[in-house]
């Protein structure tokens, strides 16, 4: 039995040493896992013990025994036996000597891993690596949009100098990475900010966890400005201590140059919106007043031929008609203010205007005005009243006059521009383009941005009580855009001022001006006009003058009642406001074409034909009479409406 027993403990210590010797020396580890080897070696030796042990009992067994435990005393193998044990308690102290130093092998309690352990073990290094690999290859895509990104991206460290720095932040600032890595970010700061502002942004960025955003303006190097805003957050490191800073910026630039272009655009907007509501106003006073004009001229002129053997009160009368002039002079700068003015539009040239303007300057304007007048070196035609257009530049030359007291150089100068149509100063804005330009310059006192911002404005004035209306400028923006055209103003206070007006060219020859009406109208022959006026006491006036004159006069106070009156009396001519309660003058007109189609008609109105051409109550062929209006006025016209339908009569 101890024979046997020690030949089974003998094989299953071989056994383990097998188990431990061919994995760990599969894995290459003989030499460098001491601890798996020194366990190999003690199984090994407990072995080789027992195989002794047991050779011993055998050889006892065979020399004739009579007991196993004397197998011992056999001298020979009992010393084996004994040094080999030796050797096997040495081995188990190295054994026990290496397990304290290495602790673990592969693992806790482990001596070496088996196939099933190290595939698992595998699997798991094959899983971190996997792992390492896509935290890596998105490390490398995050640098990688990070360093193309548009807007700028730094690092900064807790000091506040430069530790990175994209492509972005190169095309922005013009600095390269190598310039920038190590500086202070003082090297951005503009003359508006120090390092001491920089730090302290830093430093609030430092308490505050969520970091900063903020706009402010830079320097490029080439020492240019830029316009940006920022967004700078603290960094920390695994134990919450500030590791530095990161800053994202964008370039605002162009973002604020749009923005203010679309607040000047904006402001132009209410500009021409706040100018056509005061226009609407000026109509509307205008129209209104010459109606009351038209009274007074007409009952003056009558008392005038009343009293001419009464020189006396005939001279206080005309002063009563001088003052109606000046009074009808006022509202037609009103009326031109709200593009509404009656025009006589034809082809002009601008030189040919140029210079009849600076002739007339020439002899007026004064020794201590250098007068220049440069016109343009290729013929430039426009269509416009000439007479308006000689009102804006004499409206400019004046003013220009008042603004140099002491003396200056005015600048007269046509030619031409080309317009994108993205200009923010014009008034009004006009569609690009090829314009004829007249410039009117003088090295005056200039204007502040205040009073130039209110110019064209009516009765805004700068000039003292009783030197000026302030029509004249709304006059000039009036006729400007009555011709389709914009104008421009320049103004340094102490240095001058320029007005640029913009008008459209036309493709065509300036027009041969033809003579004005005759003096003296024809009479009206028994004719019948049919006279259509709300205003009662003017309709008084019509009827003198026409019954005065020869005609025949049929008067009604509105539409519905000149249909009565057409009824009873018929007519050759139609003579009715425009504006009426009820129904208006075209729509009795149209009316009355429908019974007589050839009936000629002419319409009158204290508004003008040109405003209400642009409101479509009138078209622009239409026969027109301007309130207020003279007897003059009145019959001309009559007597122009019976010759064209003489000559639509004629076969």
């Amino acid at each position: 039995m101890f024979l046997l027993a020690n030949l089974v403990i003998m094989v299953a210590y071989a056994a383990i040493t097998a188990a431990i010797v061919v994995p760990v020396g599969r894995a290459g580890q003989l030499r460098s896992n001491k601890l798996a080897t020194a366990t190999a070696m003690i199984f090994f030796s407990c072995a080789v013990g027992h195989g002794l042990h047991a050779f011993a009992m055998l050889l006892a067994e065979l020399r004739g025994a009579r007991h196993p435990a004397t197998h011992a005393d056999t001298a020979d193998w009992f010393w084996t036996s004994a040094v080999w044990d030796t050797l096997t308690a040495t081995v188990a102290v190295y054994y026990w000597t290496l397990r304290r130093n290495y602790r673990v092998l592969l693992a806790p309690g482990a001596i070496y891993d088996d196939p099933w352990s190290r595939d698992r073990l595998d699997r798991a290094d094959a899983r971190e690596r996997a792992a390492r690999d896509v935290a890596e290859a998105q490390r490398a895509i995050l640098a990688t949009v990070v360093q193309h990104s548009a807007d700028a991206i730094a690092g900064l460290d807790p000091d506040g100098r430069f530790t990175a720095w994209n492509s972005g932040a190169e095309r922005i600032f013009g600095y390269t990475a190598e310039e920038v890595i190590g500086q202070p970010v003082s090297i951005l700061a503009d003359a508006g900010s120090t390092a001491a502002d920089q730090l302290d942004w830093l430093e609030r960025v430092r308490n505050s966890p969520g970091g900063v955003s903020y706009e402010g303006r830079r320097l490029r190097k080439d020492g240019t400005p830029v316009d940006v805003a920022m967004a700078i957050s603290p960094i920390h490191d695994h134990g919450g201590a500030l590791a530095g800073f990161s800053a994202v910026v964008r370039d605002v630039t162009a973002a604020k140059e749009h923005a203010e272009r679309q607040r000047a655009v904006q402001e132009r907007t209410q500009q021409a919106q706040r100018m056509e509501s005061l226009g609407n106003l000026a109509g509307g006073v205008a129209h209104d007043f010459n109606n009351i004009l038209a009274i007074i001229a007409n009952y003056t002129e009558f008392a005038i031929e009343e009293t001419g053997d009464r020189p006396e009160v005939r001279a206080d009368l005309v002063q009563v008609r001088t003052a109606v002039e000046r009074a009808t002079n006022l509202t037609r700068q009103l009326l031109t203010f709200t593009r509404g003015d009656a025009i006589q539009p034809r082809n002009v040239s601008l030189n040919a205007a140029l210079a009849e303007v600076q002739a007339m300057l020439e002899r007026t304007i004064g020794e201590h005005i250098h007068l220049v007048a440069r016109p343009s070196s290729v013929p430039l035609t426009v269509h416009a009243d000439p007479g308006q257009l000689h009102q804006v530049l004499l409206n400019l030359a004046i003013n220009a006059r008042d603004a140099m007291p002491e003396g200056g150089t005015l600048v007269l100068e046509a030619n031409t521009a080309d317009l994108d149509g993205n200009e923010v100063n014009m008034q009004p804005p006009l569609p690009a383009g090829r314009y004829a330009r007249l410039l009117i310059s003088d090295t005056g006192e200039g204007m502040p941005p205040e009073v130039a911002a209110r110019v064209f404005e009516p009765f805004f004035t700068t000039k003292p009580r009783g030197k000026g209306t302030g029509l004249g400028l709304a006059t000039v923006y009036g006729i400007v855009t009555e011709a389709g055209g914009s104008i421009n103003l320049y103004s340094e206070h102490g240095v001058g001022t320029t007005f640029r007006i913009y008008l459209p060219l036309v493709d065509a020859p300036a027009d041969l001006l033809t003579g004005g009406q005759p003096s003296s109208p024809p009479r009206g022959d028994g004719q019948t006009v049919l006279v259509v006026e709300d205003e009662v006491a003017l309709s008084r006036i019509i009827t003198r003058i026409l019954t005065e004159n020869g005609y025949r006069a049929v008067t009604a106070p509105d539409g519905r009642s000149a249909l009565a009156k057409y009824q009873q009396h018929g007519c050759d001519l139609l003579l009715t406001d425009v504006i009426m309660p009820e129904m208006s003058g075209p729509r009795l007109a149209e009316l009355l074409h429908e019974q007589q189609p050839d009936l000629p008609v002419i319409f009158m109105s204290g508004y003008s034909n040109g405003l209400l051409g642009t409101t479509h109550v009138l078209d622009d062929d239409i026969a027109f009479l301007e309130k207020p209006f003279t007897a003059a006025d009145l019959l001309h016209k009559l007597a122009a409406a019976r010759t064209a339908d003489a000559v639509t009569r004629t076969p």
